[in-house]
């Protein structure tokens, strides 16, 4: 008997996994991570990129159509759907990063509640979950294959990559796919995978996202309506291979009705971000929050404007080495803005990003006092990476602080009491108390839910429409 090529073990692991092989840390892991998602994406829902993405959207209708995330009476084709709120979930950087480094969930989230609106059944939210850890499965197996994709990128970003795959897999397992379907699906993915680095720091990185969720979806849905693809996309040197230099792929152990599953999460947690930037820049906020500690203590009355000279050691990646960022999205990818901004304020939150911060004097001055350095055992891994600071006064004093492990890290996760009061804090600018305190009740029991559309109705609550208004539109 001639043995599966790596992807049609793929294509077999995507049709066979079945709730039964989820597993209780599995169910609570990935919850955190769809109410991280939600919450993220509703307070995307109100940045500028978000909206030309729904602008663009709006032009295009279709006989099936699915909410916008938090615009009450708003939907759009679920492609397009999967899309803007895919956008808006990116938008500002919040969301959770995986090691190997991606964006898993925003890639599959808004794509499958899209096409829950769509199917003929109620989906339940035992069948949400499934479809969901099967395309996390596919992202952390896929980046598994290479070392490469373990350091922070340089040429592709990862969720354009295993992201649209994972969408793909996700939209196929709940579109009940066959096999030889699912192996369609994921070839015809591919087809849709890779955007360059060089638009990290832009208006154009929240598109990726987006895009992953959007083209993942359609080529489920293609494969459903027998469109083919390569049968071995995941085994070819011109296949999916090119996106990895290093790439070498496995098969997946074949998949028992009964048997035990070990899924890819179960090993490997997630990093949830406590405010909307790149994931390297939690290790600088923390370091510089508590080397302004140190000068404080020492110094109650302390004059910041009299520090000489900060040096930062962190890895390097070059893409996040930015020194005077002109935009948010350059100061969400700039080691000097969130160490200067920390160092200043003692936090870095949403508003750090706003104009009225980012254009004041002492920051721009203090700006100008950093400089970076790249130790040779600072990988530029956000499994193995730290940030060391140094801060020189004028007067001859000099404060040291070191981070490790910042706190939302997978090695130091949030508490779920933090988790929750983040996605109450996100989704409360957009939302009614009503619509969030039923999403945080809807996630926390999904797994009993029979009907999880109901996720779709809540994220158009908007906190300006009255109640009625808010129930017919959700409802519409």
């Amino acid at each position: 008997m001639l043995r599966k090529s790596v992807t049609e073990s793929f294509g077999a692991a995507i049709s066979s996994l079945n709730a039964a092989h989820l597993t209780d840390g599995v169910i609570r892991r990935s919850k955190r991570m769809m109410l991280d998602t939600l919450g993220v994406g509703l307070l995307g829902t109100r940045t500028p990129v978000f909206n030309v993405a729904f602008q663009h959207s709006k032009r295009f209708q279709a006989q099936e159509n699915s909410s916008v995330w938090g615009r009450p009476g708003s939907f759009l084709p679920p492609y397009y759907a999967a899309f803007v709120n895919g956008v808006a979930v990116h938008s500002m950087d919040f969301d959770d990063t995986w090691h190997p480094a991606t964006h898993p969930s925003g890639a599959m989230l808004p794509a499958l509640l899209a096409l829950i609106e769509t199917l003929p059944s109620k989906t339940s939210g035992l069948e949400l979950l499934l479809a969901f850890n099967v395309g996390l499965e596919v992202q952390g197996r896929l980046m598994r294959f290479s070392k490469e994709a373990h350091n922070i990128p340089k040429r592709f970003h990862p969720p354009t990559v295993v992201g649209v795959m994972g969408s793909a897999a996700a939209t196929a397992k709940l579109l009940g796919l066959s096999p030889a379907q699912s192996v369609a699906a994921l070839a015809i993915a591919c087809s849709s995978a890779g955007a360059p680095m060089a638009n990290a720091a832009t208006q154009t990185k929240p598109l990726h996202l987006g895009n992953a969720g959007r083209w993942g979806l359609e080529a489920s849905q293609l494969a459903l309506l027998g469109l083919q693809g390569n049968k071995q996309i995941l085994d070819l040197e011109s296949g999916f291979r090119i996106f990895y230099q290093d790439y070498i792929p496995h098969h997946l152990a074949e998949v028992s009705p009964t048997a035990r599953y070990r899924w890819v999460l179960e090993d490997q947690d997630i990093a949830f971000k406590r405010f909307p930037a790149h994931l390297g820049m939690h290790w600088v906020a923390d370091a510089a929050v508590k080397v302004r500690a140190k000068i404080l203590a020492n110094e109650p009355n302390a004059d910041l404007n009299q520090i000489k000279r900060i040096t930062l050691r962190v890895p390097s990646s070059r893409y996040i080495d930015c020194p005077l960022p002109a935009t948010e999205h350059q100061a969400r990818h700039s080691f000097q803005f969130n160490c200067c901004s920390a160092l200043l304020d003692g936090e870095v939150t949403v508003d750090s990003f706003s104009s009225k911060l980012m254009d004041r004097k002492a920051l721009k001055e203090l700006l100008l006092k950093v400089y970076l350095e790249n130790p040779q055992d600072n990988q530029a891994s956000f499994d193995k990476m730290y940030c060391e600071i140094m801060v020189e006064m004028n007067h001859g004093e000099t404060y040291t602080a070191r981070c490790n492990t910042f706190y939302g890290h997978w090695r130091n996760p949030l508490s779920q009491g933090h988790l929750v009061r983040k996605f109450k804090a996100n989704a409360s600018t957009v939302l009614n108390t009503e619509a969030v305190n039923g999403i945080v009740q809807i996630i926390d029991s999904l797994e009993t839910i029979d009907d999880c559309s109901v996720l779709g109705s809540y994220m158009q609550f908007h906190k300006h429409i009255h109640r009625e208004e808010a129930c017919y539109s959700a409802s519409a």
